[in-house]
């Protein structure tokens, strides 16, 4: 249980919009890095392997695959350095950490889409309205 004082000062520092994903989602992460006095964006996409720790220690773990050789990359959640997150497909798991996926290589490592009925009819949905503004 976190102090009440240590809740009051950590309140501030997390971040207003919340992220929105969930382990197994395959991700672009948006983080903003500094060049001299440039700031550029650098996009690390790959799939989320594991989420831990809460407040401000939460921190959430990115894995891809880069030449051959399996890359990982932990961030803060409520870093400013995180600009976005770009959900780009949600991956169909039964557990909350993924470490079972470092040991596999190629095809193996593909996780099956998880389809929400809800997304899929607002899709629907739009299909049938851009096809009805058509005629």
């Amino acid at each position: 249980m976190i102090n009440k004082y240590v809740k009051a000062v950590e309140d501030k520092y997390l971040r207003p919009d919340p992220l929105v994903f969930e382990v197994g989602d395959t991700v672009d992460v948006h983080t903003k890095i500094q060049e001299g006095d440039k700031e550029r964006i650098q996009i690390f996409n790959g799939v989320v392997i594991g989420r831990r720790g809460g407040g401000t220690r939460e921190m959430f773990t990115v894995r891809r695959i880069v030449a051959g050789e399996g890359v990982e990359r932990t961030f803060p959640y409520h870093s400013p350095k995180i600009a976005k997150i770009d959900v780009k497909r949600h991956g169909k798991v039964r557990r909350a950490k993924l470490f079972f996926l470092r040991d596999r290589i190629g095809k193996a490592t593909k996780l099956i889409e998880r389809v929400d009925i809800a997304e899929l009819e607002a899709k629907n949905a739009a299909k049938k309205s851009k096809k009805a503004a058509a005629k």
